[in-house]
């Protein structure tokens, strides 16, 4: 398999949410009270620049995974594509899914924290400390439990589809980001998972809408199958501005660990303000979906689904900078 094939498997557009969610949590960690140094390290940079790498590698292995598993749905949804073309072989792409996890694994184990000098001193630390290698081995449980039938395939499952979304690459991906600077064993990282877990636990199921023909010929009942346009999305409204307004709520809440700072300890003012500008922008998002919610299925980039998209990177970048400013 040549490169070119090997990125159109991939899907490198795909990639830049990952990139953004790990470098965010890792930018959060760096700011917030559970990081004792601030000071910028070349090593640092490199853990950063490394676990930023591996997150992308492994949804580049989830996306070429997928289209194995959804070979026969792609053959009404994705014509194009290079499984159902013939252009590549389906023993080819699993080589390049293991090859891919293997990329995106194996070099984490060296990411620990409390953070340690020289590459034997990493490799032998202590088991709880890798803890960024954890994440990255549920992260790609959760792929194989969304794609693949003997894992369950819950991508056929409704609801179940969006939680094995929600969980890797909304929770666990700002937590995983927020290892690579300070340790996960505090609330702090968790709460900002979940924000964006939950979002995603709705507004995954945005592109579901264009796909409804191919799933239902594949068996996938996803939401818009399962319910129907209208109930659907009734169903993820909410998720576009709920989530956002614990934002504000979280950056006032004293963290349970320890009651003498917040429970988001980044700047209150600026979370303040980013909670409610995005479950304003969730609220237009919800006037878009209501508004006509049969031509979701008819339009393959409903605007709903790019503002979705805009509105995961725009909380990246927001969080990132209320925890430095």
């Amino acid at each position: 398999m040549n490169l070119r094939l090997a990125a159109r498997l991939s899907r490198p557009f795909t990639l830049l949410p990952p990139l953004l969610g790990i470098l965010s949590g890792a930018v959060c960690a760096f700011g917030s009270v559970h990081n004792a140094s601030r000071r910028v390290t070349p090593e640092l940079l490199g853990i950063v620049a490394l676990g930023a790498l591996c997150a992308s590698l492994l949804n580049a292995a989830s996306n070429v995974l997928n289209q194995i598993t959804d070979l026969e749905v792609d053959r009404v949804n994705k014509p194009d594509r290079p499984l159902v073309t013939g252009e590549v072989s389906v023993a080819a792409a699993w080589r390049l899914t293991w090859l891919l996890y293997a990329l995106a694994l194996v070099p984490t184990w060296v990411i620990v924290v409390p953070a340690r000098s020289g590459l034997l001193a990493r490799m032998g630390a202590p088991l709880l400390d890798h803890q960024c290698f954890f994440l990255f081995v549920a992260g790609l449980l959760a792929t194989l439990i969304y794609s693949v039938p003997a894992f369950g395939r819950t991508k056929r499952l409704g609801m179940w589809a969006n939680v094995t979304i929600a969980i890797p690459r909304g929770c666990l991906l700002k937590v995983a980001g927020w290892t690579l600077v300070a340790s996960a064993f505090s609330p702090e990282p968790w709460a900002i998972g979940t924000v964006f877990g939950l979002f995603l636990l709705g507004a995954a199921s945005t592109k579901d809408f264009s796909d409804a023909a191919g799933d239902r010929a594949g068996g996938c009942m996803t939401l818009p199958v399962k319910y129907g346009n209208r109930r659907a999305v009734a169903i993820i409204s909410p998720f576009f501005v709920l989530p956002w307004l614990l934002v504000p709520l979280l950056a006032r809440t004293p963290d349970p660990a320890a009651a003498a700072h917040r429970l988001l300890s980044g700047n209150p003012v600026l979370l303040t303000a980013l909670g409610l500008l995005l479950a304003a922008w969730g609220a237009y998002t919800v006037h878009l979906l209501r508004r006509n919610p049969d031509e979701l299925a008819t339009t393959e980039n409903h605007p709903s689904w790019t503002h979705m998209y805009l509105m995961l990177m725009a909380a990246q970048i927001g969080f990132a900078a209320a925890y430095l400013f």
